[in-house]
């Protein structure tokens, strides 16, 4: 049996694309990867998967971008990964993904890429394609830009509490962007009291068939009042609407109040990730 990795090409699309679509709701950042091209990116966005071919058949890839994720990765190939991205270096700021696959790969690199910031072991994976039984907050709405203001420090206190770091430790103006962006986009939901940002919630990715949803954040002062679950039921209702037919998001274990919030508005576990991040 002849074993190679290399990185993928145009030949290489059909493959990759029949492998993803075995599980669309996991593989849902590749697959959104693979339709979209930054302005001036040069490079293909195929040619930020690394493969590995047994008899020239794909068995498995890694998305090597901002956020390393492996996907169809066996135990007994993790040691020829290693070896390429160990020659590679690190440059990601996560490895994200299936967490069997994610902690088999980051045992073998830790010796090469030295210690990781967190290390988050377990994150349900939680995904629905209907519309939740709760009744709706139809308070939540799109978010538009004069909200911008508002939901700025929310969207900065929410990505702080959750990946450990300030989104705007060197400057705020590209984040700003990345938020006014996401509404532009009509991937940021909202509810408000006068001034007062009580809810937000985005739509961080999005494929043909799945929308991720991320940065669900409830103002403190509103927090234990039940609101979250009535307002994920409309952002679930708007998604399947406009945006993707499932909706999809996952979280870390010990978060056991987001978990309950989720599994009241409808969402069911199909697979646990786990994050370790740099």
């Amino acid at each position: 049996m002849t074993q190679e990795i290399r990185t993928l090409e145009n030949k290489d699309l059909g493959a990759l694309r029949e492998m993803l679509s075995t599980n669309a709701v996991a593989n849902v950042v590749p697959i959104a990867h693979l339709s979209t091209r930054p302005r001036h990116y040069l490079r293909s966005p195929i040619n930020d998967f690394l493969g590995l071919f047994n008899n020239r058949h794909l068995e498995s890839v890694i998305l090597t971008g901002a956020n390393l994720m492996p996907i169809n990765v066996q135990q007994s190939q993790i040691s020829a990964f290693v070896e390429s991205l160990s020659l590679m270096g690190r440059r990601c700021s996560s490895i994200v993904g299936p967490a069997q696959q994610v902690l088999s790969l980051w045992s073998c690199l830790e010796p090469t890429w030295g210690n990781a910031r967190e290390i988050r072991e377990s994150q349900p994976l939680l995904a629905m394609g209907t519309y939740s039984r709760l009744e709706i907050d139809d308070q939540v709405r799109y978010s538009t830009r004069m909200d911008l203001e508002a939901l700025f420090p929310a969207c900065v206190d929410m990505f702080t509490q959750e990946v450990g770091v300030s989104p705007i430790l060197h400057g705020s103006a590209a984040y700003r962007s990345r938020v006014s962006e996401i509404i532009l986009q009509r991937h940021s939901f909202i509810r408000t009291s006068g001034a007062q940002v009580i809810f937000k919630a985005e739509v961080g990715v999005v494929s043909t068939d799945v929308a991720q949803i991320q940065g669900v954040w409830v103002n403190p002062k509103f927090r234990g009042q039940g609101l979250a679950a009535s307002a994920m039921a409309a952002v679930v209702k708007y998604v399947i609407d406009d945006i993707a037919p499932v909706a999809t998001l996952y979280v870390n274990s010990y978060n056991k109040p987001a978990i309950a919030t989720y599994l009241k508005t409808g969402f069911s576990q199909i697979d646990t990730f786990a994050t370790v991040l740099f």
